[in-house]
């Protein structure tokens, strides 16, 4: 694995590019959520202008609080380079993907789906194919998304190398909350609790440095297997924490494809036209 300076996270792209990520249409800070306008969306948009319908989207969730202090950068989760180069991907496969900012973390997710299902028209959004995509600290607020009391339900679902639910009277991920400071809305729940009809993507970094992340993965697919989840789960054995940004091998890369066919697949019926840039 190349060393990356520990700053260069933030600014850091995922490590499959293609050609035409930056050429893609983004429509920046569109105002969604309370009418004081504080809270704000990124959408970027598939390079078809002809399209004339209504396009499959894809959520990037956030599940830090935006006014999280200290700050360690200046850039919101909706400006790093993941998030930028994620969205990127997803638009140049035909989706929509949308980038937001937060305060909280659970209800802004919900104000969020809320806004794209009654203006999905404006938007050119369909609100039936929505879907949702997390990583690490992010996965808990994703999960809320698929539980059976949630307000809004996403198509499908990927949570990357992750924090998931606390089973079994473990305490790793409100360990892992209380230490790195995203939101942990799961506590006291199972997986009984969530949705039987949302596909799901679960990605496992094998050289994960942080054990909350695997220890949680590891509980959750075996108990999801008992209760018949509709799950793929992928291992990349000898990945590291946050794989797709600092492990630029073949293994990386094609997880990432697999991520972008997931969704495509369960968003919509075309396959993504994906060409390498080198």
């Amino acid at each position: 694995m190349t060393q990356v300076p520990p700053g260069d996270i933030f600014t850091r792209r995922v490590c499959l590019q293609l050609d035409g990520m930056d050429a893609v249409t983004v429509l920046r800070d569109v105002a969604y959520g309370p009418p004081d306008g504080r809270l704000r969306m990124d959408v970027y948009y598939p390079p078809e202008e002809t399209h004339d319908g209504r396009w499959p989207a894809v959520i990037i969730v956030a599940g830090y609080p935006g006014t999280m202090e200290p700050r360690l950068t200046t850039l919101t989760y909706k400006e790093i380079g993941w998030t930028v180069s994620m969205c990127q991907l997803i638009a140049l496969s035909g989706m929509v993907a949308i980038a937001y900012t937060n305060s909280d973390p659970v209800a802004d997710l919900q104000r969020l789906f809320d806004h794209v299902h009654e203006c999905g028209g404006l938007l050119r959004i369909d609100p039936a194919r929505v879907g949702v995509i997390a990583v690490s600290g992010n996965v808990p607020t994703a999960l809320t998304t698929i539980m059976q009391d949630a307000g809004r339900t996403p198509a499908c679902a990927v949570l990357g190398y992750g924090c998931l639910l606390d089973l079994d009277g473990a305490t790793d991920v409100a360990d892992a909350a209380r230490q790195f400071g995203f939101a942990n809305p799961g506590v006291g729940r199972t997986v009984a609790d969530l949705r039987r009809d949302v596909p799901l993507l679960i990605t496992r970094a094998g050289r994960d440095q942080f054990p909350a992340m695997n220890a949680s993965i590891d509980r959750f697919i075996r108990q999801g297997l008992v209760e018949n989840l509709p799950m793929t789960f992928v291992n990349h054995a000898e990945g590291p924490h946050a794989f797709d940004l600092f492990d630029d091998s073949r293994t990386s890369r094609d997880i990432v494809r697999q991520t972008l066919r997931f969704l495509r697949q369960h968003l919509t019926a075309q396959e993504p036209r994906l060409t390498p840039s080198c």
